[in-house]
């Protein structure tokens, strides 16, 4: 663990200007900077970093490191494996928020497993309201073999209303993320029925580029038409195809480096006039916190800092560029 990330900004600053700082190098996210290093207009994106991929780190050094690195906020895994387990959010959401906000940042986007509303759900949500957190992702559906798909459908818009519904009592927005494969949202349409009978004020998508061109690379924009009015979260991540062995497979890169034509994207969203919170998934091989793992060692990190701070620059200098 990185203990040196918890002290206090004058104290690093001390560090830096020390012969200890050089020896502390190899394990510093690269470049180190402070908030009011940061350039933002009113028209930048404001880009968090998604804490799956920064689960070796505790709540004080996942906020020291996400600053540093230029970020604007995190969305913390709030769920089974994440940051903070459904069983201790009264006890630990709190303190990752407040460690976070310390930092001068965002702590207003969580991702969860909700797909309903029951006790432990509400509960949830509305600890997380009450701490200033505006977004939470809910989990996916899966349509089950024992119904049509239609029928699922229905009960699912039941679901999804009841939250909508709990949401804007407790004021935060729920968001259903689209996602390639076989889980309910792969099409946007699915996505756009999910949300059908909800209040817009609490319930959107996170869009999903990524997932969007698995799913239709000639159709994608016409799935940001549609429910263009209910997007209130965006993921940005990159993939491409590769043949191995004579199969095709989907291998995940860096920004800018697959097949998204993110250029053409960020035009559209402008166009459409769309800047809503942005979050980066790194899922690209990065020795094992593509999967959130908690163990990595150091030189590991080291890549891990080096990779979200290139994706980090792509992202915000490609959307001062279009």
């Amino acid at each position: 663990m990185m203990h040196f990330l918890k002290e206090d900004y004058s104290r690093r600053d001390f560090i830096r200007n020390s012969s200890q700082y050089f020896s502390l190098l190899p394990f510093l996210p690269l470049p180190l900077m402070t908030r009011s290093e940061v350039d933002h207009s009113e028209e930048d994106l404001s880009i968090h970093v998604f804490s799956k991929h920064l689960q070796f780190l505790d709540f004080d050094d996942l906020a020291l490191v996400t600053a540093d690195l230029g970020f604007d906020g995190v969305e913390l895994t709030v769920r089974k494996g994440g940051h903070v387990l459904p069983g201790s959010v009264m006890q630990n959401l709190p303190v990752a928020i407040d460690a976070i906000k310390k930092q001068g940042i965002l702590a207003n986007m969580i991702v969860t497993n909700i797909t309903s509303l029951d006790g432990e759900s509400a509960s949830l949500i509305k600890t997380a309201a009450d701490l200033g957190v505006a977004f939470y992702r809910l989990g996916y559906y899966r349509y089950p073999e024992d119904m049509t798909m239609p029928e699922a459908m229905e009960i699912f818009k039941v679901h999804m209303a009841d939250l909508s519904k709990h949401n804007v009592e407790v004021g935060i927005q729920g968001c259903y993320q689209n996602h390639a494969g076989s889980v309910v949202g792969a099409s946007i349409w699915e996505v756009s029925q999910l949300l059908a009978n909800c209040n817009a004020n609490g319930m959107g998508s996170q869009y999903d580029i990524r997932h969007a061109w698995v799913e239709g690379a000639a159709s994608w924009h016409n799935g940001i038409r549609l429910i263009k009015e209910r997007i209130n979260t965006i993921v940005l991540k990159d993939f491409k195809w590769r043949k191995d062995n004579g199969t095709w497979q989907l291998v995940n890169t860096p920004l800018g480096e697959g097949m998204v034509d993110f250029r053409a994207y960020f035009k559209l969203l402008k166009h459409y006039n769309i800047n809503v919170p942005v979050t980066i998934h790194f899922e690209y091989d990065l020795d094992g916190a593509e999967h959130g793992d908690r163990d990595l060692a150091l030189a590991s990190r080291k890549k891990v800092y080096k990779a979200m701070e290139r994706d980090l620059r792509f992202a915000k200098e490609l959307w001062k560029s279009v």
